[in-house]
């Protein structure tokens, strides 16, 4: 019976590594496969997922009008069909999450979803807080701070370096733009109010936090 899944974590967890390596699985075994990326996130060429340690595969785009069920649908109609992967899962909206309940409910495809759990002020994306709530499995992809605890929030810089505490939800950035922290370093940074130190971080993903 088909689930829907949530593989979520901070930055530079591995998740589109782990989904270009479930999509190797199933063509491995002669099964069919579609992947679907934002078209938000065109860093690395529209249409596709690319991953730090050098993969990359083709994708269907999606933005907020995009229609899951019927693009699925018309596929596995045509071709046949044994999973959907989904990169930046995050920018999918409420709407097309509860399509995506329909494609494993009803034209019981499985569906991999692979996203942030929360934005640079620790808030959830709209499409994060759908899967959260109705996702069939969540599965959390671990990384580290800088201090060696698990980092499960991220911290935005601004231009000169410091951590950004305003601004729109969605702007496009890789290493120079976001560091992965745990909670304890997020806080110090972000939610500055909690402490007298208002601490500055390098763009450095591996720098120390220092208080001015």
């Amino acid at each position: 019976m088909a689930q829907l899944y949530f593989y979520y974590s901070a930055m530079n967890a591995g998740k589109s590594t782990a989904l270009l390596q479930s999509a190797y699985n199933y063509e491995e075994r002669g099964m069919q496969v579609v992947i679907y990326t934002a078209s938000l996130d065109n860093r690395f060429g529209i249409g596709k997922v690319s991953s730090r340690i050098g993969l990359s595969m083709d994708a269907h785009i999606f933005n907020p009008e995009f229609d899951f069920v019927a693009h699925i649908s018309e596929i596995k109609a045509r071709t046949g069909l044994h999973c959907i992967l989904i990169d930046e899962a995050q920018f999918l909206t409420k709407q097309q999450v509860r399509q995506l309940t329909t494609v494993v409910d009803d034209i019981d495809v499985p569906v991999l979803a692979f996203g942030l759990r929360t934005d640079f002020l620790g808030e959830t994306f709209e499409g994060s807080h759908a899967l959260l709530a109705w996702a069939d499995k969540l599965i959390e992809l671990k990384t580290i701070c800088h201090c060696g605890r698990k980092a499960n929030f991220v911290v935005r810089l601004d231009e000169n370096g410091n951590a950004a505490t305003a601004g729109s939800q969605v702007q496009i950035g890789g290493n120079e733009s976001y560091v992965s922290m745990c909670r304890a370093h997020f806080k110090q940074l972000v939610w500055q109010s909690e402490s007298p130190e208002k601490p500055t971080i390098s763009a450095d993903s591996n720098a120390k936090v220092s208080s001015t």
